[in-house]
């Protein structure tokens, strides 16, 4: 299976559900994004890495663990979100000491906040961007849509809710084409937390 490069876009605030976020992110070579709907410590904690300027007077865990990692010569070589079951992706820390190389399974709010701060690359596979990756239509579209997203990302306030990327029962009744004019709506829209669990609950169905 071929591996997709990811860039992190930022964090677009849900405009439907509050204190809920969505990670946006970029696939290098294309056009489609990848939401995941993140929990509140994450979300701030990617934020803030995101935001170089930004340090906390004392470190939060990710910060910790990176501390942790170069005192004993550990360096993340990459992630790789591996895996999506039921709405959740699974995520894989590629890990270095000594020249031995070890896996570490991590959630995927979790090993992107420590991908920032080692500045190791992000992948997936391509078989998971094709099943949850949301396209934007049309280049100028596209830039269009990125200028007006860039002014709601990467900003470390409140945060809410824990991980979760199930969709709710407010999509169980739709039909799949209904399903899929709200995905285009949402993601009209730049509600990336709605477009994800409208996506999977597409998904479920396909």
């Amino acid at each position: 299976m071929s591996l997709v490069k990811l860039t992190i876009k930022g964090i677009s605030y849900s405009q439907t559900q509050n204190g809920a976020y969505a990670l946006i992110l970029n696939e290098v070579d294309g056009e489609r994004k990848l939401p995941i709907v993140i929990g509140a410590f994450e979300a701030q904690s990617i934020a803030i890495a995101l935001e170089k300027e930004i340090k906390p007077p004392r470190p939060l865990t990710h910060d910790l663990f990176k501390n942790f990692a170069d005192r004993f010569d550990i360096v993340v070589k990459q992630v790789i979100i591996h895996k999506l079951v039921d709405g959740v992706f699974y995520s894989s820390i590629i890990c270095e000491r000594d020249k031995i190389e070890e896996i570490i399974d991590a959630r995927t709010s979790d090993a992107i906040a420590l991908a920032l701060r080692f500045s190791a690359p992000i992948f997936t596979y391509m078989n998971i961007l094709d099943k949850a990756g949301i396209y934007l239509k049309g280049p100028s579209e596209t830039a269009e849509q990125d200028d007006d997203l860039d002014g709601v990302l990467s900003t470390p306030e409140t945060f809410g809710t824990e991980e979760s990327n199930q969709a709710g029962d407010t999509y169980t009744k739709h039909s799949l084409s209904e399903l899929h004019e709200l995905l285009e709506n949402a993601v009209q829209d730049e509600d990336y937390e709605k477009a994800a669990k409208i996506r999977d609950e597409i998904s479920k169905r396909e």
